[in-house]
């Protein structure tokens, strides 16, 4: 069941969008030749905790750290580790969220490490023009087949691969609440946007095909072909006066 939140609610869930959406700023200038992903999400935690608010991925269905960060043909729920250094030219995926007041925020931007390739740098652009166009399309009365179309469209012009096996979602009281928020869709199909929705809309999208697999440790997805993919995310409400982002700086 799709809830709606009350203006308290989406006040709480603002504040809790803005500490993901600090979190993650701080982890993605840390985002660094030379630098372990583990001392990433260390920087994420400290912050997080500090604002008097908790991960609200770690120990989440027991996963052991506050963000997830995946790097390269890594599509999402990458570990964090000491061992895992990240390179010139690495692109990386830092998912955060954070939880204050029992209310969450969720978001995720993939960051370049130094100078990355051509490749790679339109790959980023688009996913990201994508997660702003299904934001644009994001308004009342429309339904979620617009918002997934929205990424859909503009990313296949270029090519690339949706991935279709993980979706948006929810976000309120829970990490993950109804509905999901597919990344395809047909216009005018699915859930009809109402005001006081709150959802994540988050495109994952590769270089070549749809396709991914998850690897032996259990969390960490990869894109089938071995493609770079890139992931970014927002939390927004659905307003009388259009889609509000809720993790924005």
């Amino acid at each position: 069941m799709v809830v709606l939140k009350s203006k308290n609610e989406l006040l709480k869930l603002k504040e809790a969008g803005r500490i993901s959406a600090q979190a993650l700023k701080l982890g993605g200038e840390a985002v660094k030749p030379g630098v372990s992903t583990w001392k990433i999400d260390q920087v994420i935690h400290d912050y997080i905790v500090s604002e008097g608010a908790t991960p609200s991925f770690l120990n989440y269905g027991g996963f052991p750290a506050s963000a997830c960060i995946s790097v390269n043909n890594e599509v999402i729920h990458g570990i964090p580790s000491q061992k895992r250094i990240i390179r010139e030219g690495d692109i990386v995926s830092i998912d955060v969220g954070a939880c204050k007041d029992g209310y969450h925020g969720d978001n995720a931007w993939t960051f370049a490490a130094g100078a990355i390739s051509d490749e790679a740098k339109s790959l980023l652009e688009t996913t990201e023009e994508s997660l702003y166009a299904a934001i644009k399309a994001a308004v009342k009365g429309n339904r979620l087949g617009d918002v997934g179309y929205a990424v859909q469209s503009t990313v296949e012009k270029k090519g690339y691969g949706v991935v279709r096996d993980y979706v948006g979602h929810g976000v309120g009281r829970n990490l993950h609440e109804e509905p999901n928020v597919p990344n395809f869709g047909l216009p005018g199909h699915g859930t009809r946007l109402l005001p006081g929705m709150v959802i994540a809309i988050e495109p994952m999208i590769n270089i070549k095909g749809a396709g991914v697999r998850q690897l032996s440790d259990g969390w960490t997805v990869v894109t089938a072909s071995g493609s770079l993919s890139a992931h970014f995310e927002h939390t927004i409400a659905i307003t009388e006066q259009g889609p509000v982002i809720l993790t924005a700086l």
